[in-house]
């Protein structure tokens, strides 16, 4: 699968400018990698850093990947005496298949999927599959723990739903391969722990976490990094989303202020520009990312192996913005897959719960648009799913957290994260 690998020790964000060895290109690298390295030529005079991916003692053939995810091939001839040590300490490294999995092991049978638990530790000898969840009000989560119908508690040990939240006695089961972090606009970690009911109010993340931490065969950190109110049209739009025009207004791009204004005038900047809550969000997880052990202890390193969204309420109360969701939401999963040097990583949506198959509402059609199975782009085939909550959803809308339904967060996460498992074991 070749997903991105953050390393603890290191900012996730660092630049530097870099000659590679052979040419006289200079060339501005963003460093992200777990095993970056400063490679050195014959004479000294020129540095490149990169990560080792592939090495032949016999053929003295390297690949290194680019922190931009080029991968650059040459001869061993063309590095210094210390790095060939290195490399021959490393041994022979094949180079790894775009299609590998994230995990050794992939398990979609629904019997596993739901099973309680064993309670065991992972195998922390692998990578931490991380899966990044963002979105609004509703992926924060409004669903009621405690009280009667719609509560998790009444779910659970009344109509015994979710059975593999509890142990045998009856109390909060807590898992300890599945970690969960949650980030809220640059406070936080507001949660930092193993996966397990702990009070307030829940998201789909329960229902992800479960189905995921059994789907795969390595430790999995569910990374929350969102908060309420937030629009793919404004908040979220992401890098490279230009400005446009239209009904007389221009409309922001990517860290324009305001979200809109008349044509032919100039904008004048608010508290706020377009694209702020992506930059923060993804900010919250690379933070997350770059201090790993402190998230996931005894972890050494990570790979974000998939994306969740669960959005689009506040953009359907916009026409222009709604018009144009499937246009930034395409630009939205290719900019994360970016940004996280994660070309593979898998992406999961859902709709908005009150939405209706055919009722015309274009935050829906473009949330199906984007589905690799049925939609438009046939570059999301296998790598991209749109999970249908309307019959997931137990009533209310999206704007009113359906009634705080925790039913509905459970049945929407556990349908996620059984999508997530499908493209992952697919990508063979």
């Amino acid at each position: 699968m070749n997903p991105v690998k953050m390393n603890p020790s290191n900012p996730p964000r660092k630049f530097r400018m870099v000659r590679f060895a052979g040419t006289a290109t200079l060339m501005l690298l963003l460093v992200t990698g777990a095993q970056a390295r400063t490679w050195t030529s014959t004479d000294g005079a020129k540095t490149f850093e990169g990560e080792l991916k592939s090495y032949d003692p016999a053929t003295g053939a390297v690949g290194v990947t680019q922190p931009g995810g080029t991968v650059m091939k040459f001869n061993q001839d063309k590095l210094s005496t210390a790095d060939i040590a290195f490399l021959k300490e490393q041994g022979k490294i094949d180079a790894p298949s775009a299609n590998k999995p994230a995990a050794d092991k992939i398990d979609t049978d629904p019997k596993n999927l739901f099973k309680k638990p064993d309670g065991k530790p992972a195998d922390m000898s692998k990578p931490v599959l991380v899966f990044i969840l963002m979105g609004q009000s509703n992926m924060v989560g409004m669903g009621n723990i405690a009280g009667g119908e719609g509560s998790l508690e009444n779910a659970v040990k009344t109509k015994n739903k979710y059975p593999y939240l509890v142990d045998e006695a009856g109390g909060w089961l807590e898992r300890k391969d599945v970690r969960f972090v949650r980030y809220m606009s640059g406070k936080g970690p507001l949660n930092n722990e193993w996966m397990g009911i702990k009070g307030g109010t829940i998201g789909p993340e329960f229902g992800i976490g479960q189905v995921v931490g059994n789907a795969v065969d390595a430790p999995v950190m569910i990374l929350k990094c969102c908060i309420g109110n937030r629009s793919l049209g404004w908040d979220l739009l992401p890098p490279g989303s230009e400005r446009f025009e239209e009904g007389g207004k221009v409309y922001a791009g990517y860290k324009d202020s305001p979200d809109s204004w008349p044509k032919g005038t100039e904008p004048k900047p608010i508290g706020w520009y377009a694209g702020k809550q992506y930059d923060d969000d993804t900010a919250d997880a690379k933070k997350a990312l770059a201090d790993l052990d402190k998230h996931y202890p005894g972890a050494k390193k990570a790979e974000v192996a998939g994306f969740f969204l669960w959005q689009g309420e506040k953009d359907g109360l916009n026409a222009v913005h709604a018009s144009r969701y499937e246009k930034n939401l395409v630009a939205f999963i290719k900019a994360l897959r970016k940004d996280f040097n994660a070309p593979n990583a898998k992406f999961v949506l859902a709709t908005m719960g009150e939405a209706t198959k055919g009722s015309g509402n274009k935050v829906m059609e473009g949330q199906f648009a984007v589905d690799g199975a049925t939609g438009k782009h046939p570059e999301f085939k296998g790598n991209v799913a749109t999970v249908y909550a309307n019959p997931l959803s137990q009533g209310g809308s999206g704007n009113g957290h359906y009634n705080g339904n925790a039913e509905t967060y459970m049945n929407v996460g556990e349908a996620m994260g059984k999508a997530m498992a499908e493209l992952l074991k697919n990508q063979k």
